[in-house]
């Protein structure tokens, strides 16, 4: 048998080792026309078919020589530990999610599901008609196919709740109330593991704090091997990203992050929705918004704090928190119907395998083909229901180890 990949991420392209995934599961069929906006999402899917492309994604990471972890399986192994599941129930179970009077109803509930089931049933929550009959202002007034502990959809998008620099790793705190819960779940995984024992987290390793400081991992591009990109988007915050900062310079061995003031957009709703990194030399972009973008080159003040510069263009300052000599761009001229259509379905949402070697959507055919010209590799996953979500290969993966560049 192998032996397991050391978590170890310092580059976006370094050769794929080891990712986690998290496989879409009933929580995607919790979305209804009634509660998707509230949930994050623009459309319903096909969940059977969503799990079909997920599987036939997770085959080309094993292809291209990727060791896949998946969440719930993670979560299933810590939950072995009856205190840690009793402890994990107690802080998703309480009055503020799912009413007073049915708390002990639901956490009785879980604490008798085995250590798989309560992972699938955290992620898809739990709903009336599970609960069964309770007392209650909640149970009186929700219908049985309501929900009393809601579910997580936006799970299987792994890149935003954590996401690795070095041998550590980062803990979102999340924008977006939906989404909370999942960045704890993380946290149990990489403080409770075995696998991620001499993992530090370097952020984000307690729960709660002030919410207004927020960041998401779709907005940090780990560029080099002691820079970063963080974007400041409607989900993370110029308080988060200066958190994060101080957090990398003192403790992961970063010295520069490059700061883009991105359109408070859903099409931009993360950094790697716009700019994606695919060669050791090379980013694809999206012209359309990259251009105008306001950059700031943030480096250690050697006092606690941070210097911080205006640049002169996103391209240039991806160059300098990469430390190369100069930066390529592929940026695909479409016409703006076609580049805005695919960008919408995450044309430029591409996860390196290796350098010059990129995992992306099969529709986004005009992007795949600009990439193949521009001498990069594309494997291509099916993309019927995915896309759906608003999130492409990049987002749903949290690379946990890359080998090193040369």
């Amino acid at each position: 048998m192998p032996v397991p990949a050391v978590p170890n991420v310092r580059s976006e392209v370094g050769p794929l080792r080891c990712v986690l995934l998290h496989r879409p599961g009933d929580e995607l069929g919790r979305i209804t026309p009634t509660n998707k906006d509230e949930l994050l999402f623009d459309e319903l899917l096909w969940v059977e078919h969503a799990q079909a492309e997920h599987d036939a994604f997770a085959e080309v990471l094993r292809g291209a020589g990727a060791e896949v972890l998946y969440l719930e399986q993670l979560l299933a192994e810590v939950f072995a530990d009856a205190d840690v599941a009793a402890a994990t129930i107690a802080r998703h179970v309480h009055e503020r999610t799912c009413g007073p009077v049915a708390v002990p109803a639901v956490r009785g509930l879980l604490s008798e599901l085995g250590p798989r089931e309560l992972a699938d049933h955290l992620i898809a929550g739990v709903s009336i008609g599970e609960l069964g009959p309770s007392a209650g202002l909640v149970s009186a007034a929700t219908p049985p196919s309501g929900m009393v502990l809601d579910p997580l959809p936006n799970t299987v998008f792994m890149r935003d709740s954590s996401a690795f620099v070095g041998n550590g790793v980062v803990l979102s705190p999340m924008n977006k109330n939906a989404r909370r819960r999942e960045t704890d779940l993380l946290r149990i995984v990489h403080t409770q593991h075995p696998r991620f024992a001499d993992s530090p987290i370097w952020f984000g390793e307690e729960a709660g704090g002030p919410l207004a400081a927020t960041f998401e991992g779709g907005d940090l591009l780990v560029v080099g091997a002691t820079g970063v990109a963080v974007g400041m988007s409607e989900r993370t915050s110029p308080a988060g990203a200066e958190a994060l900062a101080l957090h990398l310079f003192e403790h992961a061995g970063i010295e520069r992050l490059l700061a883009v003031d991105l359109p408070k957009v859903r099409s931009a709703m993360h950094l790697d929705t716009i700019v994606t990194m695919v060669d050791v030399d090379a980013f694809i972009t999206y012209p359309a918004m990259t251009p105008h973008l306001r950059v700031w080159m943030v480096t250690p003040d050697g006092a606690g704090g941070v210097r911080v510069a205006e640049g002169t263009g996103l391209l240039p300052g991806l160059a300098w928190a990469a430390d190369l000599d100069h930066a390529r761009a592929i940026e695909p001229d479409l016409g703006s119907t076609r580049a805005e259509r695919e960008q919408w379905n995450d044309a430029n949402n591409t996860l390196a395998v290796g350098p010059g070697e990129v995992i992306a959507y099969e529709r986004n055919v005009a992007t795949n083909e600009i990439l193949a010209d521009a001498g990069i590799t594309v494997h291509t996953i099916p993309s019927y229901e995915l896309p759906r979500g608003r999130g492409g290969p990049r987002c749903m993966s949290c690379p946990v180890a890359r080998a090193p560049l040369p």
